[in-house]
C-alpha cells in the first residue's frame, strides 16, 4: 500500500493541513473535499491511485486539521476558499493538475479553473454541482436563508449540523446502510462540535448562493475550454440530483457521466469503482 504523508503548509499565515501520496513527477491530482468532511474522506481512494498519480488532498479552512481562523479575521466564503487553495497549489508546485471535486470542493475547484484554465488538465466531479437543475428540493431552507438572512432563518439551518444530520447525509440513498463505516461521520461530528464551528458553517451556508450565481460562468468555462471531464455520481444523492450530472454533457462534449447506486458520499461504498473509472479516464 502506498505511503501517505500528513503535512502542513503555511499559506500566508494560515496553517493548511494536507495529505500527500504518490511519486513527485507523476501526473498531479488535487482532491477537494466537501461538507461536513475533510481530506479524510479520501482515505480509501488515495491508496488506490497513488501508484499512478502525485496526489494532494488539503483540508479547507475551518475543516479537518486545518486552521479555523476567527470569523473576524477570515471571511468564510468560497471566494476565499479558492484564494487559499490557489496559493496552496502554487506553494507546493502544482502548476498543472487534474482536480477531483466533491460538494464544497466543486465551487472551489471550478473557481480555480476560471482563474487559471491553463493549470487544469482534467476535472473529476463526484457529486459536485454546477447547474440549478442539479439542486434538489432539500435546498429550500438554504434558499430561504439566501433570500432573507434573518436570525430565525439562520437558526433553522442548525439542524443540518447535528450528528443525526451527518449520519443521514452518509447513509441516505445507500442500499445497505450497514456498508457505510461510522468512522468518517463520527470524525466529521467531532470537527462540527468544536467551539465556533457552527457559525463558520452557517456563514458558508449563506455564501453558497455565490456559487449558484457563478453557475453561468462555470458553464461558459466548460463550453470554452472543454476540459476532459468525468462525472462520477451517487445517483441517490438527496442534494445534488442526477440532472446536474447529465447537464455537464450539454456544455462539454468531452464530459463522461457514470452513475453509481449510492448516495452523497459515494466514496464510502464505491471507492474502488470510482478509482477504476479515474484510472481509465486519465490514462
Amino acid at each position: 500500500m502506498a505511503a501517505i504523508a500528513y503535512r502542513t503548509a503555511d499559506v500566508e499565515g494560515f496553517k493548511g493541513f494536507y495529505r500527500e501520496a504518490g511519486r513527485v513527477g507523476a501526473p498531479k491530482l488535487l482532491l477537494l473535499h466537501g461538507f461536513p468532511s475533510a481530506g479524510h474522506m479520501f482515505r480509501d481512494l488515495i491508496p488506490l491511485l497513488a501508484d499512478r498519480f502525485h496526489i494532494v488532498a488539503p483540508d479547507l479552512p475551518g475543516f479537518g486539521q486545518s486552521d479555523m481562523p476567527s470569523r473576524e479575521s477570515f471571511r468564510y466564503t468560497f471566494d476565499n476558499f479558492a484564494r487559499v487553495i490557489e496559493r496552496f497549489t502554487e506553494m507546493i508546485g502544482f502548476d498543472r493538475f487534474a482536480v477531483y471535486v466533491f460538494d464544497y470542493g466543486a465551487p472551489t475547484g471550478f473557481r480555480l479553473a476560471l482563474s487559471h484554465p491553463e493549470r487544469i488538465t482534467a476535472i473529476i466531479s463526484q457529486n459536485g454541482n454546477a447547474y440549478e437543475e442539479g439542486l434538489s428540493d432539500d435546498w429550500t431552507p438554504l434558499k430561504t436563508y439566501w433570500q432573507d438572512p434573518s436570525p430565525a432563518n439562520r437558526d433553522a439551518l442548525r439542524a443540518l449540523l447535528t450528528p443525526e444530520a451527518t449520519r443521514w447525509q452518509y447513509t441516505h440513498g445507500v442500499p445497505d446502510p450497514m456498508t457505510v463505516s461510522p468512522d468518517g461521520q463520527n470524525l466529521d461530528n467531532f470537527y462540527l462540535a468544536r467551539p465556533g464551528s457552527d457559525d463558520v458553517q452557517l456563514d458558508l451556508f449563506g455564501d453558497y448562493k455565490s456559487n449558484v450565481a457563478l453557475y453561468p460562468a462555470f458553464q461558459d468555462y466548460f463550453r470554452k475550454h472543454t476540459p476532459p471531464f468525468l462525472a462520477v455520481w451517487g445517483k441517490n444523492d438527496p442534494f445534488f440530483i442526477p440532472p446536474g450530472a447529465e447537464a455537464f454533457k450539454r456544455d462539454n462534449p468531452n464530459a463522461v457521466v457514470q452513475f453509481f447506486d449510492t448516495g452523497h458520499f459515494a466514496l464510502e461504498t464505491h471507492a474502488k469503482e470510482i478509482a477504476d473509472s479515474i484510472r481509465t479516464f486519465l490514462t
